[in-house]
């Protein structure tokens, strides 16, 4: 029997990845029926009152209701062992789309091979040091439009290469990713056409579909099948969900789009989601909490999309970095 699991993300700007409202991905999946769910929210609207009708993190992120938040995190709170939260550090997702590119299969790929997560990583560590800081964002941001499916003004590859082309001088490994990525060209010429002719291309930049993904890996890691409730996302179109049934096989039971006001599980997903992202964000930007970077730990996959090394160490000190 599958095994059904409620689903929120937050920080979600679709396939804007740069220069966006927040840097940080945080999807929650809740496995919790739907009477502990309602339990747990009316608990939260005593310990943290709001007079919403939907309950959503901003409410029990406020400081006048840390207590709350500590009690819902804590090893005597009702969420402990049953939500789990993936985190993509979107600069990382784009330079591992980047480096996807240098793939001999022409595409950017949902997870990265060891080769390109190398290369990502490299590229993340040293670009903005070798390029300096506002070519660093513009070549992110270049690639990030380039390879989005999007209505309006797309730069051409020609535009997107005279950065590279201008960054390939630069000394060092970032140098030399850029000149491996000059030679690259054809490919992303290529790749754009597919985009072009095909906005279902797969994978989406969208960071919700591996996050999906994860779900169905780790909830259903003994094998069962698992059934997702996901708040509405207008990415989960029919095609969306169709492809993804079919890369996970029989490991997808379902995939329906509720609304969250009507169901509590999503929204203890939600909070959840947007606690995690928050906390993590602090930590990517050097002035996190250390109390609840230590609660938030159990809940962070090992896996998450990651590639900053020290916020890592502190968010999941037993996991590994990338994808």
């Amino acid at each position: 029997m599958p095994v059904e699991i409620a689903c929120d993300e937050s920080g979600s700007e679709g396939e804007k990845l740069v220069g966006g409202n927040s840097d940080v991905f945080a999807h929650a999946g809740a496995l919790m029926d739907a009477a502990t769910a309602a339990a747990v929210v009316a608990e939260l609207r005593e310990r943290a009152p709001t007079p919403a009708v939907e309950y959503r993190a901003g409410h029990v992120l406020r400081e006048k209701h840390r207590a709350a938040l500590l009690w819902l995190l804590g090893p005597e709170g009702p969420a402990l062992g049953r939500v789990h939260v993936f985190l993509t550090d979107k600069t990382f997702y784009v330079a591992g789309k980047v480096a996807g590119l240098l793939s001999p299969d022409h595409a950017p790929r949902l997870g990265l091979d060891p080769q390109a997560e190398a290369t990502a990583r490299t590229l993340y560590r040293e670009g903005r040091q070798a390029f300096g800081a506002e070519r660093w964002t513009a070549l992110l941001g270049s690639f990030n439009q380039l390879l989005r499916v999007k209505n309006g003004v797309t730069p051409s590859v020609e535009e997107t290469f005279l950065l590279v082309d201008a960054l390939r001088a630069a000394e060092g490994p970032a140098g030399g990713i850029m000149r491996a990525l000059w030679l690259a060209r054809e490919r992303v010429e290529e790749f754009r056409e597919r985009l072009t002719a095909d906005p279902y291309v797969f994978p989406a930049l969208d960071p919700l579909i591996p996050a999906v993904v994860r779900v169905v890996d780790f909830w259903g890691a003994d094998g069962r099948p698992v059934t997702i409730v996901h708040d509405r996302q207008t990415i989960l179109t029919d095609e969306r969900i169709t492809q993804l049934r079919k890369l996970l096989g029989g490991r997808m039971a379902g995939l329906r789009l509720v609304d969250s006001v009507l169901d509590e599980r999503v929204q203890i997903a939600d909070v959840l989601a947007g606690v995690a992202r928050k906390i993590a964000l602090a930590e990517l930007n050097g002035h996190g909490d250390p109390v609840l970077t230590a609660l938030i730990q159990p809940y962070v996959d090992t896996s998450s999309i990651w590639g900053d090394e020290r916020s890592w160490a502190l968010l999941c000190p037993d996991g590994v970095m990338g994808r």
